[in-house]
């Protein structure tokens, strides 16, 4: 792909970031590409939007993360107000998101440019609300909540304003999820939860979870959800040590959007966004998840292997009854042809493990 401008997004608190960062702007510098930092770490008063974030760094025509997946998050909260690719490189953990080493980096730039590179789509979440979110003085410390700098309330679409019925859309984007939970550690949230516009159940809990099919291995899954692949579109809705019998995870459609109304009797819930608080909701507000319009583009070298990320990042042991049978051998052997009877399925070609 042509790359005539790059946006770096940089965790500066981490050395081996930084020293990547040097080594993309060699990069850069040698092929004639301009290069801009993007200042998503910086803890200046006035945090910018996404949409701002963009701007300043002059549209650039690829994204690339240095961190781990709090970084990648930022980075593609960015990417995904205009389309643009985003390339991570894992510095990190857990690194579900990102998946080039930082030795790397500069053979994954030169097949990015050379179009040996493929683009992998994520299903994101966007959101309207009652009514624009704000977050009320004297909560300086639920700012601080979480690593990273603190962002603005969301800003309302202008273009929706008369959208009467639906609320106001916010100019917010998820990639791993949004969150509903309480303020006070001595009191549960209380919402009615609706699913595709109809009542699932009112819900007593800590917090409730709608996430991604990416976010599924994020907050969702520490909650006891389930995993799901990253491939699918749907909405992943978990509650979070809810007092009730039915504390199981629901999986929606992606054109089955999820609203959560704080009752009367509740107290203030907070509203995160990617792990980032954005607002509190008072008792009667509300707020509609939908799938996005657009999905976030990550560039990938490879053919992704997210179960065996997944079995090698959880740190999957197998069962110990099954020692004496060894290490399990592939099941499906590597073929440049799928079989007629399996022809209708997407399979992509699996890895020789030789």
């Amino acid at each position: 792909m042509p790359i005539r401008r790059l946006g770096l997004v940089v965790h500066e608190g981490r050395p081996a970031a930084v020293a990547g960062a040097e080594t993309v702007r060699a990069w850069t510098a040698r092929h004639g590409i301009t290069c801009v930092a993007i200042d998503v770490w910086g803890e200046h008063e006035n945090r910018r939007s996404g949409r701002e974030e963009v701007a300043a760094a002059g549209s650039p025509d690829l994204i690339v993360t240095l961190g781990g997946d709090g970084t990648f998050l930022r980075g593609a909260r960015i990417a995904a107000k205009k389309d643009i690719q985003v390339l991570g490189v894992d510095l990190g953990r857990v690194g579900f998101l990102t998946e080039i080493a930082v030795t790397d980096v500069e053979r994954a730039l030169d097949a990015v440019l050379a179009g040996d590179s493929a683009c992998e789509e994520r299903m994101m979440l966007t959101m309207r609300a009652s009514k624009p979110l704000g977050m009320p003085s004297g909560l300086d410390s639920l700012m601080g909540y979480g690593r990273g700098p603190v962002l603005p309330p969301p800003q309302v679409r202008p273009e929706t304003a008369g959208d009467e019925g639906w609320g106001v859309a916010l100019d917010i984007t998820a990639l791993n999820d949004i969150v509903l939970e309480k303020l006070s550690r001595d009191r549960q949230v209380s919402l009615g939860v609706y699913i595709a516009g109809r009542l699932l159940a009112s819900y007593s809990a800590d917090g409730v979870i709608v996430a991604t099919p990416t976010g599924s291995t994020a907050y969702s899954f520490a909650a006891g959800g389930p995993v799901l692949s990253p491939r699918m579109r749907a909405l992943v809705f978990t509650p979070v040590a809810p007092h009730m019998t039915f504390d199981r995870t629901v999986i929606a459609d992606a054109d089955e959007p999820v609203a959560l109304r704080v009752l009367p009797h509740s107290g203030q819930a907070a509203v995160s966004v990617d792990g980032q608080v954005r607002g509190v909701l008072d008792p009667g507000d509300w707020v509609g998840v939908f799938a996005a319009p657009r999905p976030l583009r990550l560039v990938r070298l490879q053919q992704a292997n997210f179960y065996g990320r997944l079995r090698e990042r959880m740190r999957l042991t197998d069962a110990p009854a099954t020692a004496l049978d060894g290490e399990s051998p592939p099941l499906f052997r590597p073929s440049g042809r799928i079989p007629d009877d399996l022809a209708h399925l997407h399979i992509a070609p699996l890895a020789d493990p030789n």
